[in-house]
């Protein structure tokens, strides 16, 4: 619970335009990876970029790129998008019966394997793939579109990420994606995440590092209560 919480700008948020003045841009300003939403209007109803726009931004920064993929049937791409340049490849449990397989392939590609969860979704849902992944996605908002509101119920699924990562000793870091911002990071780290992915929290602003280091700030603190607090069977 006291390893350093880690933020991850994401490029849904950000001037497409000006994508990789953007990512630049997030990169000086202290962020630790790039979150790399890929929709493909079949899983989600939306469509974003494919591997040619990841190749992009993977020459704007050295950061890890952290890939999430909305896509039906993600193990058609992992590989392409593994040679695109992410460092982290994250599906769906609801969009890939095979889960357990395309996390295999994603680890054998040298890259860090990640599960998603919607927020309908139970946590018992990929408890058996826990050994298979090196990071676990929470979904705070529903998939498919930036800018929605935090949605509570994700705080008691992240608590028992945490202590089912922590019971059984597993490397993992819990991730939190939808609606992040400076009024729930401290909770949001609180109850276990590792890495809170934020859009319109800091894409947008003038002054990205300021936005940053605030919710580095808050979520540091929530972390840190966290950790001084007792603990109960």
């Amino acid at each position: 619970m006291t390893a350093a919480i880690k933020i991850a700008p994401s490029i849904l948020s950000a001037d497409f335009g000006a994508l990789a003045r953007e990512v630049a841009d997030a990169t000086e300003a202290s962020a630790d990876y790039i979150h790399v939403d890929v929709m493909d209007g079949h899983f989600v109803p939306n469509l974003t970029i494919g591997p040619v726009v990841l190749e992009a931004v993977r020459r704007a920064t050295a950061l890890p790129l952290d890939v999430h993929l909305m896509i039906s049937t993600p193990a058609r791409y992992v590989e392409a998008f593994a040679a695109a340049g992410a460092d982290i490849i994250g599906i769906h449990v609801e969009a890939d019966p095979d889960a357990s397989s395309t996390l295999t392939r994603i680890r054998q590609l040298g890259k860090r394997a990640s599960i998603t969860l919607s927020p309908e979704t139970s946590t018992e849902a990929i408890e058996p793939l826990l050994d298979s992944v090196d990071q676990v996605l929470v979904m705070s908002v529903n998939p498919g579109f930036g800018g929605q509101k935090f949605l509570p119920q994700a705080y008691g699924k992240i608590e028992r990420l945490r202590k089912i990562v922590d019971a059984r000793g597993l490397p993992i870091e819990i991730e939190v994606d939808g609606g992040i911002s400076e009024a729930n990071a401290r909770e949001v780290a609180s109850a276990g995440a590792d890495v809170l992915v934020a859009g319109a929290a800091i894409f947008g602003h003038p002054d990205l590092r300021a936005r940053i280091e605030l919710l580095r700030k808050a979520a540091s603190a929530g972390k840190a209560a966290a950790a001084a607090a007792p603990r109960h069977a």
